[in-house]
């Protein structure tokens, strides 16, 4: 960590050149003796990508240090960090025992009384622990130290214990419980010892079912997605809880949140009609097709699904809160007809329970990119190839 940096003159040049190119930067010669051009393009190319993820971060009045840019990419957003922080009570205490960048520590301290923030590597706890008091949160403590070991030997008690476990050793991803590091499975007796509620943060590929059957004590999964885009997997576990999983679908997007609660028993139980496109079809938002909530969404909204394995569902009547895609549906043709007169045009291709795929659909039916048709391939309850055409609502 190079103070350096930190000086008003630096600090200035910074938020002057805040949205140059950190590329174009890093070959100019720095006009600061103590810092390196490449240290400054470093600091340009963290306050963009912070400026995007976490933008309560970067006012002109706040100067944060930034670090490598794969602590950066690693970190949790604005949005799932204040979501996250919504699931604890207020006034309560939590260990983040794999703190990195420190955002989730943050907005945890927005709603704890207070939070330890532990991270192994003695650069990044000191550039944290720097940015925390710019960011005026004094109700954290940062420990420069692997949090497993911070939780061995302390001896105090938490109300929660919040650990990220890092899906990436010698460069490769890993999606397994027990691959990652730390290993939970491994420190589970150790958890449940210092606090009564864990909350673990694991990767969107995880299996759902899968890690459920190695853990125990799950009361909540969450599933979170941005913009139709799956972020996180949350499970929260209860310190002697046995009952039945409650699953959380959670939709953020444009500033709005839509939650689908189901659990796996009840999805097994469902029995959804079918039907051919009515007036409205509908797609999922990502987090429900990973929550895997396929026929529990059908019967709560009152929706029909075109067929077992395509996720798309139906109806005559405009269903507003769906979570997910509406679509006013103004053709359905079998795919053998539309092939035949659909040469040229522009539109969004999706492709559900189909045996071509997007790239394949638009070469091969020379469909442009773009526009606002969107054109559902898909298979129906009749087995059929179809094409549903229409426009987003």
């Amino acid at each position: 960590m190079n103070v350096n940096i930190l000086s008003k003159d630096v600090q200035s040049f910074i938020q002057a050149n805040r949205h140059v190119s950190p590329a174009s930067m890093a070959l100019k010669k720095s006009p600061f003796a103590e810092v390196t051009s490449s240290e400054l393009a470093n600091q340009i190319a963290g306050f963009q990508k912070t400026e995007k993820k976490i933008p309560d971060w970067t006012s002109s009045e706040i100067a944060l240090y930034y670090p490598d840019k794969l602590n950066l990419e690693q970190c949790s957003s604005s949005e799932t960090g204040k979501f996250k922080a919504s699931l604890i009570l207020p006034q309560t205490s939590l260990a983040d025992l794999t703190g990195g960048f420190g955002v989730d520590s943050y907005y945890f301290a927005q709603k704890a009384a207070n939070v330890t923030h532990c991270e192994i590597n003695p650069t990044l706890s000191a550039i944290v622990e720097h940015n925390f008091e710019v960011l005026q949160a004094a109700n954290i403590q940062c420990r420069a130290t692997d949090g497993i070991a911070f939780l061995t030997d302390c001896e105090e008690t938490f109300d929660y214990i919040y650990i990220d476990p890092s899906r990436r050793i010698k460069d490769q991803k890993v999606f397994r419980l027990e691959d990652c590091e730390p290993n939970i499975l491994a420190y589970q007796d150790l958890f449940f010892k210092k606090a009564k509620t864990v909350i673990t943060k694991l990767a969107p590929l995880l299996d759902i079912s899968a890690a459920l059957n190695s853990m125990s004590a799950v009361r909540d999964v969450y599933i979170i997605s941005v913009d139709n885009d799956c972020k996180e997997l949350l499970f929260i576990q209860e310190q002697g809880y046995i009952g039945k999983t409650n699953i959380h679908a959670v939709r953020l997007y444009q500033g709005h949140q839509q939650e689908f609660i189901f659990d796996y028993t009840s999805e097994g139980l469902v029995e959804p009609s079918f039907s051919k496109p009515q007036h409205y079809l509908y797609e999922p938002d990502v987090a429900i097709t990973k929550a895997g909530a396929f026929k529990s969404i059908a019967t709560a909204y009152n929706l029909h699904k075109l067929h077992q394995n395509s996720h798309l569902y139906t109806s005559n009547e405009l269903v507003k809160d769906f979570p997910g895609k509406i679509i006013l549906i103004e053709e359905t043709l079998p795919f053998s007809v539309f092939k035949k007169q659909s040469q040229g045009s522009k539109a969004n291709v999706i492709a559900k329970n189909f045996p071509l795929k997007v790239d394949d659909i638009r070469k091969k039916l020379k469909i442009k990119d773009g526009g606002d048709r969107y054109l559902y391939f898909t298979t129906d309850s009749t087995n059929e190839l179809i094409v549903v055409s229409g426009r987003r609502i």
